[in-house]
């Protein structure tokens, strides 16, 4: 349990340190351009992956902490949640994005830590944790209830915008058929990888037990 939390005091310093600098480049940049600061605000917190490394900072939180209102960040079900969370924001980030956004100076360390660092670190943490629970196959809808709701999110605020965070979510230039096709094909992988966690710990559990 101390390695536990050893690791997540040092994930949560690295995951406030990279969305600290995040917000203190994009805030300033969107205000640049004109745009207010509750806007730019909103903006910065529209992105899938300013989401999950907040989530991720929060399970951390929750070991270090015994906080009640991070109650829900204490279960492994939501441990294991941003797992594959964190791991579909790296490969989307690097099969999806990467080719189209080529950021320099600070933003490439801010983009490099959010989408790399942080969640291959999530992943290490997360892969040695001492289990004390099972998970189920059958908590994977339940699980798909975040992602879910942040689809919704981005598909009404685009429409009402015209603002959209990603490029495959553009419903505005893809039609709303294509995106959300495109939404639904993240949702399976997101439950292939959920699936797939699952069964990685359960194994791990059994392997704690012996």
């Amino acid at each position: 349990m101390k390695r536990d939390a050893v690791f997540a005091g040092v994930g949560l310093v690295l995951g406030l340190c990279l969305l600290g600098l995040q917000f203190g480049l994009t805030i300033p940049a969107r205000m640049a351009t004109g745009v207010s600061f509750t806007a730019s605000l909103i903006f910065y917190f529209s992105f899938f992956t300013i989401l999950s490394n907040i989530g991720v900072a929060l399970t951390y939180l929750a070991v270090l902490t015994d906080w009640r209102q991070l109650g829900w960040f204490r279960h492994h079900r939501t441990r294991t949640l941003f797992a594959a969370l964190i791991l579909i924001v790296m490969l989307v980030y690097h099969f999806v994005l990467a080719g189209i956004w080529v950021p320099v100076g600070l933003f490439k360390l801010a983009d490099i830590g959010l989408h790399y660092a942080a969640p291959v670190f999530y992943l290490i943490w997360w892969f040695t944790l001492r289990r004390r629970e099972t998970l189920n196959y059958s908590q994977i809808g339940m699980m798909l209830v975040p992602p879910f709701v942040y689809v919704v999110y981005v598909l009404v605020r685009g429409h009402l915008t015209g603002l959209y965070p990603y490029p495959f979510v553009d419903a505005d230039i893809l039609g709303l058929q294509q995106t959300l096709i495109n939404a639904l094909g993240l949702f399976a992988i997101t439950a292939a990888l959920l699936a797939l966690f699952i069964w990685v710990d359960r194994k791990m559990l059994r392997h704690f037990q012996e």
